[in-house]
């Protein structure tokens, strides 16, 4: 669509890097090299200080449809370039190619379009991995995902004005998308680049855009100010930021960030076999697409709920796909035997190609009483190609494209108050952060091999239950449940 935050682009005044309304700066990046930008302290930093990698709390990603710039995760490599709006430029050049040099005044002097559409890092949701195996990447937990809108210009359009005509769709050319030099530490001259097809980067169905706006602002530094690249439907990776240099070539992108990341390795292919036996060089294991991919918002991670008869759990979620239209989304409560449908509740029309880029919000209510005789709330959706997702996920050395069905473990136990109640608790906890059930079993897991402990026998008086007898009493009427071995009578 046409741009609808764009009507003043071309500002009397110079443009400079949005804040999103953020004024401080984080005495976590006091002394780092991005000691000048304003971040918000409510995120969770999964890399430490530095270099600025987090992602957004479960609470903070489920209060918004569209993503804040202040809320939205982050990627950075390193540290971020300090950019100005009057000295930036993109040179587009190579194969058949006019070689031209555009200044951000003449980005923004073209024709404009605004899609709104989900980014997603490769690596969300793999500190699941991690609990299984550690991967070479860092623990993003399950929100390394976010939608806005984003405002700029299509690829095609300013490949088209330095001579790529559109018939080149169908040849095997590349678009070799690069940003500053001396970014970072590895590769070539320490740029950060990749590459995408030429019919990706030409045909406007798939709303490949240089983007310098994000929800009607300037870019944040953060987000790549003032110019960057957003392809719908593709991971994160591919997306440079402070793009610099378009070329167009016969072969892929030879960027050591291009082979050396974003690939989904066989799960026998460990960090040092990748590197000895050439598999980043085999091109049957990058990852451009999205997969399908859905999890829990609510319940969030120990939040407790009381038992009330008659009442309902509200759960809630997001699913997304890389293009094609999430046609349903389910939740499971008896181990994955049966599935019950969600409400979407929150989407976003396709475009005019059919293409759906942004993800979908659901909602269901699950009775108390239901959640009685249940383990773990379980949620998956489906694609329009009938793409869903598996029950358990394949390890791999990077950790990417973990997009496992979606597991929340439902505890009975009592609360502070000693009343029956549901205790929720997701996989994992994003970063260094401790909490989740799947780290849970992995200190089990560790304390079992280092103390062995003696079983506590009961008291002499002590009545004993099987756990047959115990789960016959699971209704409103007799509700009883096992907490630490002990049996308690929750009946209201």
């Amino acid at each position: 669509t046409m741009g609808l935050f764009n009507r003043s682009d071309r500002a009397s005044k110079t443009p400079t890097y949005s804040t999103d309304g953020v004024r401080a700066i984080d005495d976590q990046d006091k002394g780092t090299a991005d000691e000048w930008i304003p971040r918000d302290p409510g995120l969770i930093r999964l890399t430490g200080r530095h270099p600025f990698n987090c992602e957004p709390t479960v609470k903070r990603n489920s209060e918004a449809y569209i993503s804040a710039p202040r809320d939205h995760y982050v990627r950075n490599h390193g540290a971020v370039p300090k950019k100005t709006w009057e000295d930036h430029r993109l040179t587009v050049s190579g194969l058949d190619t006019e070689t031209r040099t555009f200044t951000m005044d003449d980005i923004v002097a073209l024709p404009s379009v605004d899609v709104t559409c989900t980014l997603t890092c490769a690596g969300n949701r793999r500190k699941e991995q991690n609990m299984h195996k550690q991967t070479i990447g860092f623990s993003w937990g399950s929100n390394g995902t976010s939608c806005s809108t984003w405002t700029g210009v299509l690829l095609g359009d300013v490949l088209r004005l330095c001579g790529v005509s559109a018939d080149r769709v169908a040849n095997e050319e590349y678009v070799w998308l690069d940003g500053p030099e001396g970014e970072l530490p590895k590769g070539d001259n320490g740029v950060y680049g990749t590459s995408i097809s030429m019919l990706r980067a030409m045909d406007p169905a798939f709303d490949v855009i240089l983007a310098y706006k994000q929800n009607g602002a300037w870019l944040t530094p953060d987000h790549g100010f003032p110019l960057r690249i957003v392809i719908p439907g593709y991971i994160g990776g591919r997306m440079i930021k402070f793009i610099e240099r378009i070329t167009v070539a016969d072969r892929e992108s030879d960027n050591f960030y291009h082979f050396m990341d974003n690939r989904v390795l066989p799960s026998h292919v460990d960090a040092e076999a990748a590197t000895k036996e050439g598999w980043w060089f085999k091109p049957d294991f990058i990852i451009n697409d999205l997969n399908i991919n859905s999890a829990l918002f609510t319940p969030d991670q120990g939040t407790v709920v009381p038992f009330q008869a008659g009442k309902s759990l509200e759960v809630t979620g997001y699913a997304y796909s890389n293009g094609n239209k999430i046609i349903r989304c389910e939740v499971s409560i008896d181990g994955c035997k049966t599935w019950r449908l969600a409400e979407v509740t929150k989407r976003t029309p396709p475009n005019k190609y059919g293409k759906h880029w942004a993800w979908v919000w659901w909602s269901i209510d699950i009775p108390h009483e239901e959640l009685l005789g249940t383990e773990e709330i379980v949620c998956r959706a489906w694609d329009s190609s009938m793409q869903t997702q598996p029950n358990t996920f394949t390890w791999n050395v990077m950790g990417m494209m973990n997009n496992c069905v979606f597991r929340c473990k439902v505890h009975k136990e009592p609360d502070r108050r000693g009343k029956y109640a549901f205790r929720f608790e997701h996989p994992t906890v994003a970063g260094a952060n401790a909490g989740g059930w799947m780290e849970r079993e992995v200190q089990k897991q560790v304390d079992e091999v280092a103390v062995p402990k003696a079983q506590e026998a009961p008291p002499k008086d002590a009545k004993v239950y099987t756990m047959e007898e115990v789960e016959r009493h699971d209704n409103a009427e007799s509700a009883w449940f096992v907490y630490h071995g002990k049996v308690y009578d929750a009946t209201p």
